[in-house]
């Protein structure tokens, strides 16, 4: 298939607002293509050439894309910046320049290789390197495929759906409707790999998605836990039960395996990135960790939270400080000031089988068998010479044991606990009522932060004159894939921290409201941005509103929250992690319990 009819159907799809609608023109695409096309257009249709645990990094700054677009196009550099200022889109310059090129003859596996191999570049004098090769793909492109291939490699393709609806549009092309999608969704989660989903189905059918079993290497999609407000209402859905308790740090997913003689750990985050960069104490400990006792450690598969702790007091640092070992950067000197300890909390996969169809006690018994026993106290003591430990857990057998447990939590300093099911599996990609967060009461009547997606800012005023005034954040409304307002955001950030959420922002900045964001046009911002930054917000409490949309139908108003402070950004968390249409409701409900 020809690279630019694929431009052309992504241009169809990016000029309808319907989420059906570009189900079925995504349907209708895959249908016509062969399996490695298949896989080529997933990955791309989200802007990327990979699965998100490989990440897609082409490193070309807005500086040299001017440059390369200049050689292209053979004009001037001036003219170029100057298209591009006005323009807001280096995609659009390049539409505006190349005019009524002819038609590229280019196929999509063959720029897509060429985009992986500009991908590969680095190293001394990649630059040039990178500034020739994507000259000549573009010197060979029309206009329309030059502007989706710049927007990928600029990180700037919104087309307006995610993952989900991908899912939906292989359902259709099998059968003309979303009959199977929980099927393929089900594989999904098992192997999140977009591409390698759509390749398996194509090449062999839906019959074979049972061949994409959990793996090391390839991450699963994560469980997620419910909300309850009390005690009480835990043990009356589950009965007895066992409890965690519940750290402010950020979880991760442990892969350790063997390739080619070798040990590899992986560790991935909640959104499935891959960053194992960013912790070398867990990975050396890790790599020579063969045995625990008179257990032997080989492949795993392993779920913990990370946290940074201050040995000299042994308590657990704040998620701010915790948030800084994810960074890229500064990863020495961020390792020795902020030490972390990880604390598995489940076991998925061990020594070549996968345990996630195994009930919750069965996995528990495995991970201490392999990692051995949990420590007495929440706290990793200084003394333990490893930052790897398995977490506490307590057999809950009535109400008060649940409350006992929790007040326990809450002294120590903690967010809360973690209510589980002995009986049930791993519910890998799903949010249900195995696992259930209780948290503490803050002293508003919310008591739970609220994970935002920024969708936009407003212009400052007065001593913010020239930066950000206030966000627009909004939920996820899972159902409809769309994104929905539930505040302006102006407070709780410091002077530096408004100067790195605007620099995001920016980078993330679209001259259109996006197809899948849902606002009142009262609250419509000074910039959009493309839904791909998530923020922690406090709030007061969940209110009703006449303008937000988040939660709003035919027959409810929206919510908004009251008084929100802003907390910090969510590196490891995308916008499909963020609270939920359905979390909303329930913490509404929620939230005045305790008052009770």
């Amino acid at each position: 298939m020809l690279f630019t009819h694929l431009a052309q159907v992504f241009d169809q799809i990016d000029n309808v607002s319907s989420r059906i609608e570009k189900t079925k023109l995504l349907a209708h695409l895959l249908a016509e293509c062969s399996a490695q096309e298949a896989k080529i257009v997933a990955y791309l249709s989200l802007g990327s050439l990979h699965a998100p645990f490989h990440g897609t990094r082409f490193n070309i700054a807005e500086k040299i894309m001017i440059a390369v677009l200049a050689h292209a196009l053979d004009i001037s550099v001036k003219a170029v910046a100057d298209s591009a200022q006005k323009q807001g889109d280096m995609g659009l310059v390049f539409v505006h320049f190349a005019g009524d090129r002819e038609l590229s003859s280019l196929s999509i596996e063959q720029v897509y290789h060429a985009l992986c191999s500009l991908e590969e570049v680095e190293g001394t004098g990649s630059q040039e390197q990178k500034t020739v090769q994507l000259t000549e793909l573009l010197k060979h492109l029309d206009a329309q495929s030059g502007l989706y291939v710049i927007r990928v490699i600029m990180g700037r393709l919104r087309l307006g759906f995610s993952d989900m609806t991908l899912i939906d549009a292989f359902s259709w092309m099998e059968t003309g409707n979303k009959s199977i999608s929980k099927i393929i969704e089900k594989a999904y989660n098992a192997c999140a790999d977009i591409g390698q989903l759509i390749h398996v189905i194509k090449h062999n059918g839906v019959k074979h998605l049972d061949t994409l079993v959990v793996t090391p290497g390839i991450p699963l999609r994560p469980a997620a836990a419910e909300r309850m407000a009390s005690p009480a209402a835990i043990y009356e859905k589950l009965g007895n039960c066992v409890a965690q308790p519940k750290l402010d740090g950020f979880r991760l997913q442990v892969h350790r395996y063997h390739r080619d003689g070798k040990v590899v750990v992986s560790f991935f985050s909640r959104n499935l990135q891959e960053k194992a960069d960013s912790f070398p104490e867990l990975t050396k400990a890790l790599l020579h960790m063969d045995h625990v006792g008179n257990s032997r450690v080989g492949d795993f598969i392993a779920e913990g939270e990370a946290i940074c702790y201050d040995a000299a007091t042994d308590t657990f640092l704040p998620y701010q400080d915790t948030a800084k070992r994810s960074r890229k950067h500064d990863v020495a000197e961020n390792a020795e000031k902020y030490p972390l300890k990880i604390f598995l909390f489940d076991l998925l996969y061990f020594n070549g089988k996968s345990l996630i169809d195994e009930s919750h006690a069965e996995r528990r018994n495995k991970l201490v068998q392999a990692f051995g026993h949990a420590d007495d106290s929440y706290f990793a003591k200084a003394t333990k010479d490893t930052p790897i430990q398995v977490i506490e857990q307590r057999a809950c057998t009535s109400t008060q044991d649940i409350q006992d447990y929790f007040d326990k939590a809450m002294s120590e300093g903690l967010e809360g606990l973690v209510v589980k099911k002995p009986s049930d599996p791993y519910a890998a990609g799903k949010r249900n009522f195995s696992w259930i967060k209780l948290k503490r009461h803050e002293t508003g009547s919310l008591d739970d932060t609220i994970d935002c997606v920024i969708l936009g800012y407003y212009f400052g005023r007065g001593k913010r004159a020239g930066g950000i005034g206030a966000l627009l954040v909004g939920i996820y409304n899972v159902h409809k894939d769309q994104y929905e307002t539930i505040a302006k955001l102006g407070t709780g950030m410091t002077d530096q921290e408004f100067i790195e959420v605007k620099a995001a922002c920016d980078k993330a900045s679209v001259d259109e409201q996006p197809d899948n964001v849902v606002c009142h046009k009262d609250l419509y911002p000074d910039v959009w941005t493309n839904p791909q930054l998530v923020c922690i917000v406090r709030a007061d409490e969940i209110t009703k509103s006449p303008v937000h949309t988040a939660c709003k139908d035919a027959h409810n108003s929206g919510f908004a929250l009251r008084f929100p402070r802003y907390l910090g950004l969510r590196d490891d968390k995308s916008v499909n992690d963020a609270t939920s249409d359905h979390e909303i409701k329930e913490l509404f409900k929620l939230q005045f319990a305790h008052k009770k």
